[in-house]
């Protein structure tokens, strides 16, 4: 007859401590990462918004002009009405792309701060703008 091995496998106590220290590596590290996540999308939306500002002036060079407000960016996707020379669509889909949070870019034409043409703006993780706003430098 074999022997019976008793010893063999884990005890709770070393389960337990196994699961606490994966809870404490994982309590240290997951803030690291979720800010490193916070400031890929902030790098993301402004290359997002100097990629939309080349498009734009791409728009610029068949039509003469910017897209007036009303037209929005919605005029890179489809043609607006009484727009002759257009050359679109300038971006890719349907519809008017989003910002790294997925909300829409505020768009105006003339722009409301001195020295730009257009104020095209991601309103940031809340979607409400203020600091955390990324515009059109």
């Amino acid at each position: 007859m074999a022997e019976r091995d008793d010893d063999s496998g884990f005890t709770l106590l070393e389960i337990l401590v196994v699961i606490a220290i994966l809870g404490l590596l994982i309590g240290l590290v997951a803030p690291a990462v979720l800010r490193q996540l916070g400031g890929a999308r902030v790098s993301v939306a402004k290359q997002s918004v100097e990629r939309l500002g080349s498009v734009l002036d791409l728009y610029k060079l068949d039509i003469g002009s910017y897209p007036s407000t009303e037209q929005g960016l919605a005029a890179l996707a489809r043609q607006p009405t009484g727009v002759t020379n257009w050359d679109g669509p300038y971006v890719k889909g349907d519809g008017v792309p989003l910002d790294a949070w997925n909300h829409p870019y505020t768009y105006r034409n003339p722009s409301q701060r001195s020295g730009h043409d257009y104020d095209l703006c991601s309103l940031g993780a809340s979607g409400s703008g203020g600091d955390a706003q990324i515009c059109n430098p």
